[in-house]
């Protein structure tokens, strides 16, 4: 078993670097795993990565196995996969995903990993998180049969968001982006895509994603009378400013806020975290999120790559990291 294990750390704002970090004996209700691949979400953790955690959310922002306190020095992450090298007997062998950082071998509780399926690889396994707070805004937002629907940004989680809705029956769904490329991806999914000027109105529901003011903006002129944003971008530090003059008021129009904090209201009583995340699984077993995935580097050279995409230099929806046996 490894004693130690290699780690990539947010030194300081803006730049990273890989840590040697002491890997403990797991007890009776721990794993080992050996990680795979982990998955860069371009939203979230390019925006930590520049440290714009807001000091108010320094808490809630905090990641399930994260070690460190914002703004840095930090290790920070949740989309990984991999192989459990020691552990319970049900376990052992199996690949898995965990909510854990860019990390090499890591120990935690068994409860803490869900097995991956069989019918869905390592490799796209890394979008569960995001899947998972796809799924979540749409226990939300409860979209019915024949809704018509926008959802606004095209980023890591409006893509999923659409991929999970082009499977609803007879509704009508489209992709809004400001980047024309974004078009490809929407095709892969199965979706229509227009540019924000471009969008069809009369929305019974739009999703927005695109964390811009003028993309909240525009989902509220898509709406329909009495349509629902349901609102999923986090702004970090930034303040926002709402449209809330002229027609909202008249057209009594909803703003929601949706955060995969915590499973929705609509299934808390029925359904578990560890529910969710396996359904999220169960729906990566299809091809189509592959898409998704938008490039790959070595794990070491995390410290070089998540600058190119914090400053966009890279362009990506979630970035996947690949590890050798040999790392740690």
């Amino acid at each position: 078993m490894p004693r130690v294990a290699c780690a990539f750390w947010l030194s300081v704002s803006g730049q990273g670097e890989i840590r040697t970090v002491p890997v403990p004996e797991p007890r009776d209700d721990e794993v080992l795993v050996r990680t795979v691949c982990s998955g860069v979400s371009r939203g979230t953790e390019t925006l930590i990565f520049r440290g714009g955690v807001p000091e108010s959310q320094h808490t809630v922002m905090r990641a399930p196995f994260q070690e460190g306190d914002f703004p840095a020095p930090v290790k920070y992450g949740y989309l990984n996969v991999g192989v459990v090298e020691q552990g319970p007997s049900v376990l052992l062998g199996r690949t898995v995903f965990c909510l854990y950082p860019h990390q090499t071998h890591y120990v935690v509780p068994a409860s803490a990993v869900t097995p991956v399926p069989d019918s869905v690889p390592a490799s796209r396994a890394i979008l569960a998180g995001t899947v998972e707070t796809a799924v979540n805004a749409l226990w939300d937002a409860a979209p019915l049969v024949g809704d018509r629907i926008a959802v606004v940004g095209a980023g890591m989680v409006g893509c999923s968001v659409a991929a999970v809705l082009a499977r609803f029956p007879g509704v009508r769904v489209q992709l809004v982006d400001a980047d024309p490329a974004r078009a490809a991806t929407a095709k892969a999914l199965g979706v229509d895509f227009a540019l924000p000027q471009d969008a069809l109105g009369d929305c019974d529901l739009v999703v927005h994603a695109s964390a811009s003011e003028q993309g909240l903006a525009r989902s509220l002129e898509l709406l329909a009378p009495e349509g629902t944003v349901i609102e999923l971008s986090w702004y970090g530090d930034r303040q926002v400013s709402l449209p809330l003059g002229e027609a909202f008021h008249s057209r009594r129009l909803v703003v929601r806020s949706s955060q995969v904090g915590a499973v929705s209201p609509a299934r808390r009583a029925r359904r578990t975290f560890a529910d969710r995340l396996a359904l999220a699984l169960d729906l990566l077993a299809d091809p189509a999120f592959d898409a998704l995935v938008t490039g790959e580097s070595a794990f070491e050279d995390l410290p070089r790559v998540m600058p190119r995409l914090a400053s966009g230099d890279l362009p990506a929806l979630c970035h996947r990291i690949r590890y050798t046996p040999a790392d740690g």
